[in-house]
Formats: C-alpha cells, sequence, structure tokens
C-alpha cells in the first residue's frame, strides 16, 4: 500500500513558521513547569499507596468524606480500572504516632467483642505491629481466624503447638479498612494492592530517571556521529530534547484542566519517555537515510531540495508506520485504565510531536547549518 508516492510539498519552505510553533509549544510548557510544576507519583516523592475493590460502585466523593479526617494528611482519591475501584494516595509511609493507641485501642475493642473478658496481654509493639499473648493455643488460633476475618492482618508468633501470641499488622491500609468498616458496612471491599516508598528512595528513583534519559540522548549523540555526520547527529538529538521538552510540559499544562488526564510522572513515565526517544530517533534516522542516498544520487541539487525530496518520499512510510501506531496507542489511551493512562498518553503526544520534529527540527537544522556555514554537505 503506498500514499503520497508523489507528494512534493515544500516542507522546509515553511520551516520558519514552525519555528514559532516550537518555540511557544516549548515557552508555554517551561512557564507551566516554572510556576505551577509537575506532579511526580509514589516512585519520586515517596508515601503509601492503596488500591481498594468494592463490591458495589462507588463514588471519589463519597470515598473522600470519610478519608479526609482519619488522620493521614492529605489524601489523594482517583477511580482505579472501573467504578468499583479505588486508589488512595498518601505521602505517609507509616502509621502516625498520634494514630498509634486508637488502633491499638481498636484490636482491643474487637477482641472483648469477640471474646468477652479474655486476659489479654501486649508483649511487644512496632511501629508496623502489635503482639497479643492470650492465656492458651486454642484461644490464640480462634482469635487469629476471627480477627482476620474481621479484616485484620493477623498471624501466629509461631508454629508450635504451644504458641500462644498473636501478631497484628499495623498499615495505611489497615487503618483505612478500620475506618471504612463501619461508615461502608453496605459496601464490603478489598485491598487489592499497598506499596510504600520513602522519600529517600524516591529522590535517588528521580535521579535515576534523568540520568537515564540523558546518558541514552549521548549514546544516540555518538552513534550518530559516526553513522552519518556530527551535524546530522545533533539535529537528531535536539529534535529529541525538543520532544521530551515538549511532551514533559504538557504534563504541567493539562493537570487540572481536562478531567482524566491529571498524569504524574512515574517510573512507568520515564519508560514511555525512553520508549519515545527510540521511536523518534528511528523516525529521524529514516529521512537521514535518504536524504544521504540523494545526496549522492543528486550531487549538484540544493541541499534545501534534497531534503525536502527526501522528506516527500519518506512521508508514505511515516504516515502508515506511525498512522496505526497512534491508532493503537489511542484505544489504549481510552480503554487501558488508570495505571496505563499515562503511558499512552507520553507515547501519544510524543509521536506525534516527534515525526514533527523528525521534519521541522532535525531535517531543518541540518539546512541552517549547510545555509550559514556555506559547506557542501556530501557522504
Amino acid at each position: 500500500m503506498r500514499i503520497f508516492e508523489n507528494l512534493n510539498f515544500d516542507f522546509l519552505g515553511k520551516r520558519k513558521i514552525f519555528y514559532i510553533v516550537s518555540a511557544v509549544l516549548f515557552f508555554i510548557g517551561f512557564i507551566n513547569i516554572l510556576f505551577r510544576g509537575l506532579q511526580f507519583g509514589i516512585d519520586f516523592k515517596g508515601g503509601s499507596e492503596i488500591v481498594l475493590e468494592f463490591e458495589k460502585p462507588v463514588s471519589v466523593g463519597e470515598m473522600r468524606s470519610y478519608v479526609d479526617n482519619i488522620g493521614l494528611g492529605n489524601v489523594e482519591l482517583k477511580t482505579f480500572g472501573g467504578e468499583r475501584g479505588i486508589l488512595v494516595r498518601t505521602e505517609v509511609q507509616e502509621i502516625p504516632a498520634e494514630l498509634y493507641p486508637k488502633i491499638v485501642s481498636n484490636m482491643e475493642q474487637e477482641i472483648d467483642k469477640l471474646f468477652p473478658g479474655i486476659p489479654k496481654q501486649i508483649v511487644d509493639s512496632t511501629s508496623k505491629s502489635v503482639t497479643f499473648a492470650f492465656p492458651n493455643p486454642d484461644t490464640t488460633n480462634r482469635i487469629v481466624d476471627l480477627l482476620y476475618e474481621a479484616g485484620f492482618q493477623t498471624g501466629k508468633v509461631s508454629e508450635e503447638l504451644d504458641n500462644t501470641e498473636m501478631v497484628v499488622r499495623v498499615g495505611i491500609a489497615d487503618w483505612i479498612k478500620i475506618n471504612l468498616k463501619e461508615k461502608m458496612a453496605d459496601n464490603p471491599f478489598q485491598v487489592l494492592r499497598e506499596e510504600h516508598i520513602g522519600p529517600k528512595i524516591g529522590k535517588e528513583l528521580k535521579q535515576d530517571a534523568v540520568i537515564a534519559v540523558l546518558f541514552s540522548l549521548i549514546a544516540m549523540l555518538i552513534y550518530l556521529g559516526f553513522r552519518f555526520k556530527f551535524i546530522f547527529a545533533l539535529g537528531a538529538v535536539v529534535a529529541l530534547f525538543h520532544d521530551v521538552l515538549i511532551t514533559l510540559g504538557l504534563y504541567s499544562v493539562l493537570y487540572d484542566v481536562i478531567p482524566g488526564l491529571n498524569l504524574e510522572i512515574d517510573l512507568t513515565v520515564v519508560a514511555a519517555f525512553l520508549t519515545l526517544v527510540g521511536y523518534s530517533i528511528n523516525d529521524t534516522v529514516i529521512v537521514f537515510d535518504r536524504v544521504r542516498e540523494n545526496l549522492k544520487i543528486h550531487k549538484t541539487m540544493p541541499i534545501m531540495d534534497v531534503i525536502n525530496k527526501s522528506i516527500n518520499k519518506t512521508m508514505s512510510r511515516t504516515i502508515l508506520t506511525g498512522g496505526t501506531t497512534l491508532l493503537t496507542i489511542f484505544v489504549l489511551l481510552l480503554l487501558g485504565g488508570e495505571v496505563l493512562r499515562a503511558f499512552a498518553f507520553t507515547l501519544f503526544f510524543g509521536i506525534v510531536i516527534g515525526t514533527y520534529s523528525s521534519i521541522f527540527v532535525a531535517s531543518a537544522l541540518v539546512l541552517e547549518y549547510a545555509n550559514r556555514s556555506k559547506k557542501k554537505v556530501q557522504f
């Protein structure tokens, strides 16, 4: 299938218009990043992330009224995967000290409700668990099972037959479950996932992500410098910076503006940016390959005509490859759910901008160099 087979459009003749377009997009993104900032996910800023799945549909507004004042600070809520899923995110990694006595008291009340008047003793406690001791092993086993059924994360301290101690986990998810159990008694739920990342690890991951992107760009510069000429390599890498920075700016511009696109930067997004770098450079290399080929064939043709001819000849491949890729990613963006939305968004807009930059940034930079240096580009 061939389309645009005899295309003859003066792309680079319009390049100054697109210089302005790129500058405006970059400026808008830069201003938004400078004043509004970027929203980082739990991978980078640290905190706790809990995914709850309810038996019946639940609204974020309803949930917010239940969790806003439970002592976990600023709690962020999002739908997750459908009407029955809720993503709870907080910057707290473990239960605050002031809440700890309330949780222990709640456990004791639950035990007294199940076994009124039973002797019990707290023999150990940490920031993440409480250990109770009971009179005999049978009672201990029974309480472990009943508390587990009531929603507590319980276990026996030892599997020995004479074990009389029970450990109960104390975590963010457990505190949320305790608070929601009575308020949403008619809509039971389970915890699908609970993740905790400390701020130090988040900072290291952020640094590693930036290094990964920069190293990939440097590797591209070296590779293209050997494969073509340095000016071609420089044009391609400038185009990659252009793609990454403008796509990153969109994250800041669209946050809290378009419902469903309140996207955060996490490790999945970093993977999308690295994928974008690979896709964009591939598109640029194909154009440059055709430029090199045409420079050898049309030795007396002006460099602007050679590049235009090369872009026109590769446009059919660009439209078919980019179009089918975008169609797939668009479906992923619509139907992929909360987890894949940021990844799909990055690739979708990144591919559009990457295709644009192959023509109006990478190729245009080569032309500007040739015009200003008055040197003939040849291989």
